[in-house]
């Protein structure tokens, strides 16, 4: 199995790249946003690489980042979700957009990749909630940038829902408004109310 490809940048095409290793050239699919991490042709580069291996075909996947390649292995678990899916919502979505939107539940955010409908995004929603690293929904607790948590117990969560859901009733984006809202609950504290939390998490959202 190939698990890195390093080598020269020989030449590109639609979602995919050729990388020249000693003479060998590995043609690897690529989301966008690695694709527009490429070097001018000729120049090293090297790629973090998943292989797929089928009865009919050998395929390489690279990504310029692990966490790329983690968030690849990550969506092509879930049901309906292949390669060619995979990539093109690593193609509009980075990994930290990932982690908020499964975090906020923002199927609306899912749906701006080719070939995600809304049944697709709330399947997505619901078997990712539980595997994202570092974000446990529900009953549990969800990882600040900060580094700080807030406890999802009664106390600290339903205040945050609520002002997350009027973000949202103002007009927010859910993933923008889950964002503000946790990082204002970070400051604040798990005792913080619903209205001081939006106020916050205004101020943040105007930062």
């Amino acid at each position: 199995m190939i698990a890195r490809l390093k080598g020269l940048f020989a030449e590109s095409g639609a979602g995919h790249v050729v990388i020249d290793c000693g003479g060998v050239g590995y043609l690897v699919f690529c989301s966008a946003r690695t694709l527009a991490r490429m070097p001018s042709r000729g120049e090293a580069t090297q790629l973090h690489i998943e292989t797929h291996v089928r009865e009919d075909h050998i395929h390489l996947y690279g990504f310029a980042e692990t966490a790329e390649k983690d968030w690849f292995r990550l969506l092509t678990t879930v049901q309906g979700v292949g390669a060619k899916v995979a990539l093109a919502i690593l193609s509009t979505l980075s990994p930290d957009d990932l982690v908020q939107a499964i975090a906020a539940q923002d199927k609306a955010l899912l749906t701006r990749a080719d070939g995600v409908g809304p049944k697709l995004a709330a399947r997505l929603v619901t078997e990712l909630k539980d595997k994202t690293t570092n974000l446990a929904l529900g009953a549990t607790t969800v990882a600040l940038s900060q580094d700080r948590k807030v406890s999802a117990d009664s106390s600290a969560a339903i205040p945050l829902h609520d002002a997350v859901s009027a973000l949202v009733n103002l007009g927010y984006g859910r993933s923008e408004a889950f964002g503000a809202a946790t990082r204002a609950a970070g400051k604040l504290g798990d005792k913080a109310q619903v209205d001081a939390l939006i106020k916050a998490a205004l101020r943040e959202l105007a930062a």
